[in-house]
């Protein structure tokens, strides 16, 4: 099946009038201010105090799909899950259960390489733990994940595909049914800059990419054997952070059809995690189809 590039307006009927301005896009301030709806349980997957996700369980009995689903924010310890809890609750409302996690980052203690992988590792792995009380589906995960968590989210995707003696793939590592990457990062070495997001990746990597051809072949999802299962990448035509070429690289770089680029006309960074926002419709429906749903979640 090819896949290709479908490319989503959001323009509908509205008449564009010459020299009109685009309107203004959401700003990383205004991403932090979102709302953050308050999960229904805080669930430790480790021994650090940043080793925890947030669950939210959707209304009836269950097995609930799941959505692992994972912030991004450069990789830094500034930043947390907080700002996407809102697409977190939003995909929960739609029947899908989600397990938003936390990690060390980029600042924190143990963070970077090769702990904020080891961590992503554990959180996936600690479904294992929760399903039974809580009835979720482990047939049915998918991960969801924004910028930065976009990297990690294909990267979780491809981790069985590690030698099986990589600590950072484990003895059995949790295998997903897909990846929704959200405005993601899929090649660290040709993301790397001096300033912006990409100044983050030496620290990241403990090192400049150049350095660390072996880190590479391990955590960069360009670099990395491809995981075998959907991948839907999701990106903004007007995004000034991620360039759309970080998506249609690692798109050409598989084999025809095993990646599908979707890009949201007039959208930018942050308007694909807003639930409010109409690029949500096309996100929620991506993780619908990975997930392999029978029916797609109810829109709103």
């Amino acid at each position: 099946m090819h896949w290709g590039l479908v490319f989503v307006s959001l323009i509908g009927a509205a008449v564009l009038i010459e020299g009109a301005q685009p309107a203004p896009l959401m700003s990383t301030g205004e991403a932090l201010a979102l709302p953050r709806p308050v999960p229904d349980r805080r669930l430790d997957y480790g021994p650090n105090e940043l080793n925890f996700g947030e669950l939210r369980l959707p209304d009836g009995p269950g097995p609930f799909p799941v959505a692992i689903v994972i912030h991004g924010g450069c990789w830094l310890a500034e930043y947390d899950l907080g700002y996407i809890s809102g697409l977190a609750a939003r995909l929960t409302e739609s029947g899908i259960a989600t397990w938003s996690i936390e990690y060390r980052r980029v600042g924190d203690r143990g963070g970077g390489w090769p702990g904020t992988f080891a961590d992503v590792g554990a959180a996936a792995d600690a479904l294992r733990g929760f399903a039974a009380d809580h009835n979720l589906d482990l047939e049915r995960v998918a991960v969801v994940g924004h910028s930065a968590g976009g990297h990690l989210a294909l990267w979780l995707g491809a981790r069985p595909r590690l030698d099986a003696d990589d600590p950072l793939r484990g003895a059995d590592p949790l295998r997903v049914r897909g990846v929704v990457s959200l405005a993601g990062i899929t090649d660290l070495a040709a993301f790397t800059s001096p300033d912006g997001c990409g100044s983050a990746v030496p620290g990241l990597l403990g090192g400049e990419p150049s350095d660390h051809p072996e880190r590479l072949a391990r955590c960069s999802p360009i670099d990395m054997p491809h995981s075998g299962i959907p991948e839907i990448l999701v990106v903004g035509e007007r995004d000034p952070i991620v360039p759309r070429s970080q998506a249609e690289s690692y798109a050409d770089s598989r084999s025809k059809g095993a990646v599908r680029l979707i890009e949201i006309e007039g959208a930018g960074h942050f308007e694909l995690i807003d639930p409010n926002h109409p690029s949500w419709n096309s996100v929620r429906l991506a993780v619908s189809t990975v997930l392999d749903l029978e029916t797609e979640p109810p829109a709103r």
